[in-house]
């Protein structure tokens, strides 16, 4: 992807411009290991983006080792539509939950994907524990 292209989390600007890739989620899912995304809705976000890129390496860093897999498999031809962020809320000093709704196409069919995800702070860098579909 290119780092001018439009953030695929499909965040806006103040003057309700896409965001580029490099000034959303492209600056945690290419530095990772230097740059941690600020709070629970950046981690979201930036993990969906992840997904639409298919960057395993990203989505395992950033998910919690309690519940993290081994290796992740993605929908071979799914095309992502879009990403709707309802809510992001602290629950804690150092947890929080994002609920959302993550829309894709895969088949020729429409898929819907509403979720209360729930986040920790660990060692200052947040990572994602386990979700609720909803």
């Amino acid at each position: 992807m290119s780092a001018a292209q439009a953030c695929p989390c499909g965040r806006v600007s103040v003057k309700q411009r896409a965001l580029a890739y490099a000034d959303c989620c492209g600056r945690f899912i290419e530095h990772f290991d230097t740059v941690a995304a600020p709070d629970a809705e950046h981690l979201m976000r930036s993990r969906y983006s992840a997904f639409v890129l298919a960057r395993a390496d990203y989505l395992l860093a950033t998910w919690h080792s309690s519940t993290r897999p081994a290796s992740l498999d993605f929908e071979t031809g799914a095309k992502w539509l879009g990403l709707e962020v309802r809510e992001h809320q602290a629950t804690g000093v150092d947890s929080a939950e994002v609920t959302f709704v993550a829309r894709y196409r895969l088949d020729g069919r429409a898929v819907r994907m509403h979720e209360r995800s729930r986040f920790v702070r660990e060692g200052g860098r947040w990572l994602y524990v386990d979700g609720d579909p909803l």
